[in-house]
């Protein structure tokens, strides 16, 4: 049809302008009414305060945003039609975004997507489809890494160290951590209120985590309150450098959840509480370290025993 874009075209967007721009939506009850054709810059101008709050989340999303109408060279549209969606998949597997990250980028459309659309800025919605997602490597730390890694960072920055050691021991994000405040720390446990679900939670503190939350009791607001996370993140990599991880790209700071949780399955902890702890909001994204826990196939190996004798 003429006027479309072709999606397999390598950066061909330029006719979504042409193909897309749809100047009027159907009023039930009524006749056309006319609706103001936007981008997708402008729906993040005026829906991205309401559906996300303040914080590096806000910050991915605003990226993800900001390529997507990047992409369609900044379009005005009144409807986004499956097409356009389909031809966005297609551009970001032409940059080599993997599947997780282009269902990311998808959620946070699709998102802004379903309040244009609720909001009347939109005739209609596409339908989007989670892409298949291959079960990745996770990297986790060895004792003995995690000694290493620590001691050097220590050597740098010990209130850096005290976070790091929080972290292991608590599986709390970065975030987390960086948002406790004072009061969120009673009786050896701590609440975590600002977290990636929205939905609060409560663990018990180990003695190392309660030891290097303490020696922080002179700080304002909270433990972690002050760490400035770009800072954080280069004495990490300086370390990393310093004891010979340097090329290991897995090594993030987010190892240190991942290492948390391999070592409560490990040690026989059910997946259950490990979800718990973690603060998933589904049991499938625990049971990513479901793996790890292969003793308990070991009471397999009597039973074939005898079956085979």
């Amino acid at each position: 049809m003429a006027g479309e874009a072709d999606p397999d075209a390598e950066g061909d967007f330029s006719t979504f302008k042409l193909a897309y721009s749809v100047n009027f939506q159907f009023n039930q009850g009524g006749p056309f009414k006319a609706v103001k054709s936007i981008s997708l810059s402008e729906l993040f101008q005026k829906y991205g305060d309401i559906l996300w709050e303040v914080g590096s989340h806000r910050n991915n999303v605003a990226a993800f945003i900001a390529e997507l109408d990047d992409i369609l060279l900044g379009a005005t549209f009144t409807t986004f039609s499956q097409e356009m969606v389909d031809g966005l998949i297609g551009e970001l597997r032409k940059r080599s975004n993997s599947n997780a990250t282009i269902n990311r980028k998808m959620a946070a459309l699709s998102k802004l997507l379903r309040k244009a659309f609720k909001m009347g800025d939109l005739h209609s919605l596409p339908e989007f489809k989670r892409q298949k997602e291959r079960a990745g490597r996770i990297r986790f730390l060895e004792t003995d890494e995690e000694k290493r890694l620590f001691s050097a960072i220590a050597s740098k920055d010990e209130h850096y160290h005290a976070l790091c050691v929080f972290l292991v021991d608590t599986g709390a994000r970065l975030g987390e951590a960086i948002g406790l405040r004072w009061n969120d720390i009673h009786e050896r446990r701590v609440t975590f209120w600002i977290t990636k679900s929205g939905k609060s939670r409560t663990i018990p503190l180990t003695p190392r985590a309660l030891d290097a939350v303490t020696a922080q009791k002179g700080r304002p607001e909270g433990p972690f309150v002050a760490i400035d996370q770009q800072r954080f993140r280069y004495i990490w990599n300086s370390a990393k450098d310093q004891v010979g991880m340097g090329i290991d790209r897995d090594i993030v700071p987010h190892v240190l959840r991942h290492t948390c949780a391999s070592r409560l399955v490990r040690g026989g902890v059910d997946i259950r509480r490990v979800q718990m702890w973690l603060g998933h909001q589904t049991l499938q994204m625990t049971m990513r370290y479901a793996h790890l826990a292969s003793h308990d196939l070991d009471v397999c190996v009597p039973i074939l025993e005898r079956a085979s004798g």
